[in-house]
């Protein structure tokens, strides 16, 4: 996972998928999901993100990583 802020553009990218091609895009509210062929989410992009969370929204990542099986 990739977590990208463009502070020119205002614009916070999370990219779950590297290296995989983008087929569909859709838009709901200025958060942008963009999918790949098989139907799997790359990334979500965050228009106007310091305007929707902080002025500085780097500030928000909290880069503790919890991970936990899947109870079947």
């Amino acid at each position: 996972m990739k977590i990208e802020y463009d502070p020119g553009h205002d614009l916070l990218n999370i990219e779950f998928i590297t290296d995989e091609a983008i087929v569909e895009s859709v838009e709901l509210d200025g958060v942008i999901i963009d999918y790949s062929k098989d139907g799997r989410i790359v990334a979500i992009e965050i228009l106007d993100t310091g305007k929707r969370t902080t002025r500085n929204p780097l500030d928000l990542i909290d880069l503790s990583i919890v991970k936990e099986k899947a109870v079947a």
